[in-house]
């Protein structure tokens, strides 16, 4: 998905425009009709998610103009996230017990790159 139209979709997620579908992990999802678009029924709009990937496509962006590619020819190719190493606290109950705190965060891989359809029209150009 390119660049550009990814920050719109992420941007109507927010405002519950279009839904995110849910194909797996959906046990107690509900069912919405803007699911259907994507040939699916149950799907939500994860708003935190969403903020936090538009923030990390915005900076992608960036930093593609930092280095003077194309923006528009910028393409998401794959986006992945893992659990990452569990940070451990502890908290302190009752008649002298100690309870583990832990905090489960993730790491989130992506892997873009430029379209070759926009590379080789802006060769022709070069060229011309």
């Amino acid at each position: 998905m390119r660049i550009r139209k990814a920050t719109k979709y992420l941007k109507d997620v927010t405002f519950q425009k279009q839904c995110i579908p849910f194909r797996r992990y959906n046990g107690g999802v509900g069912r919405c009709a803007q699911a259907k678009q994507w040939g699916w029924t149950q799907g939500r709009w994860p708003k935190k998610s969403a903020e936090f990937l538009l923030h990390m496509l915005k900076n992608a962006e960036s930093n593609a103009e930092l280095k003077g590619l194309d923006v528009d020819s910028l393409v998401i190719e794959h986006i992945q996230v893992n659990k990452a190493a569990k940070m451990r606290r502890r908290t302190y109950r009752a008649h002298g017990r100690i309870n583990p705190y832990m905090s489960s965060p993730s790491e989130v891989a992506q892997k873009k790159k430029i379209s070759q359809k926009k590379l080789k029209k802006q060769k022709l150009m070069a060229r011309e």
